[in-house]
C-alpha cells in the first residue's frame, strides 16, 4: 500500500498514542489533532517524522469553524486525506437519569456527536475527493443494551455510532469505508478489564487494509 494521509482526532490519549505510532511506523503522514498542547507537543516529539509528514494542531473539535479550518489546513500540508480515526472521548456515569443534569447530557453531546458531526462535515469531502479512504471511530460495547446509570454517555454514543453509519451509505460510492469499533473498556494498563490499545490498533490497521474493503458500516466487537 503506498503511503497516505491519516488524520487523529484525541490524539494525545493512550490510545491515540499508541494508533500514531503504529502508522506512524507504517511510513504513512499524520495529522494529528488534539485540544491539549503540552501533550501534544510531546508526542510530537515522540514520533520525531520529518515536516512533510506530520501536521500537529491544537484545536476544539465541538467548534464546527475550527474543524473546517484543520481540514484545510491538513489538506494545504498533506495533499489529500484517506482515513479519519476520530478518538475523542469522555464519560459522564454512575448517575440514573433523574440524577443526571442537563450540563451532563450537553458534556457528553459535544464531546461525542458534536465533534464528530463537525469532522464529518469537514473531512467527508476530502475523503471522497481522494476516492479511497477508511473512517473509525471507538464505541461502547453498552450502547444498544444501557446496563443503566450511564443514559447520557450511552445516548450520545449511539448518536455518534448513527454518524458513522450514516457516512458509511453516503460515501460508500467513493471508495470510503466508514465502521465502528466496539469495546467494554480500553485496558491501558492491561488488567485483563477491557479491550487493550494493542489490539483496537491492530482492528484498525486491518480496517485501513485493501482485504477490508468489503467491511463498511459495521459494529466490530473487540470484547
Amino acid at each position: 500500500m503506498t503511503n497516505k494521509t491519516i488524520v487523529i482526532t484525541g490524539a494525545t490519549g493512550a490510545l491515540g498514542r499508541k494508533t500514531a505510532h503504529a502508522f506512524a511506523e507504517n511510513g504513512h503522514a499524520l495529522a494529528l489533532l488534539d485540544n491539549d498542547p503540552i501533550k501534544l507537543a510531546s508526542l510530537v516529539r515522540d514520533l520525531n517524522l520529518p515536516a512533510d509528514r506530520l501536521f500537529a494542531s491544537v484545536v476544539d473539535l465541538r467548534d464546527g469553524q475550527a474543524a473546517r479550518d484543520s481540514a484545510e489546513a491538513v489538506s494545504a500540508k498533506l495533499g489529500n486525506v484517506h482515513a479519519l480515526i476520530h478518538l475523542v472521548g469522555g464519560w459522564v456515569g454512575g448517575k440514573t437519569l433523574p440524577e443526571t443534569s442537563a450540563d451532563d447530557l450537553t458534556f457528553m453531546l459535544n464531546q461525542h456527536v458534536w465533534t464528530t458531526f463537525h469532522l464529518f462535515h469537514a473531512f467527508a469531502p476530502k475523503l471522497a475527493a481522494s476516492g479511497w479512504g477508511r473512517v473509525m471511530a471507538v464505541s461502547a460495547s453498552t450502547v444498544a443494551n444501557p446496563p443503566g446509570r450511564s443514559g447520557a454517555y450511552t445516548a450520545a454514543k449511539a448518536a455518534q455510532e448513527n454518524l458513522v453509519l450514516t457516512l458509511a451509505a453516503e460515501l460508500k460510492e467513493h471508495g470510503v469505508t466508514a465502521n465502528i469499533i466496539q469495546v467494554r473498556a480500553i485496558d491501558v494498563e492491561n488488567k485483563g478489564t477491557g479491550t487493550t490499545p494493542d489490539v483496537i490498533v491492530a482492528a484498525m490497521q486491518y480496517l485501513f487494509s485493501e482485504q477490508a474493503a468489503k467491511v463498511n458500516g459495521a459494529r466490530i466487537p473487540l470484547y
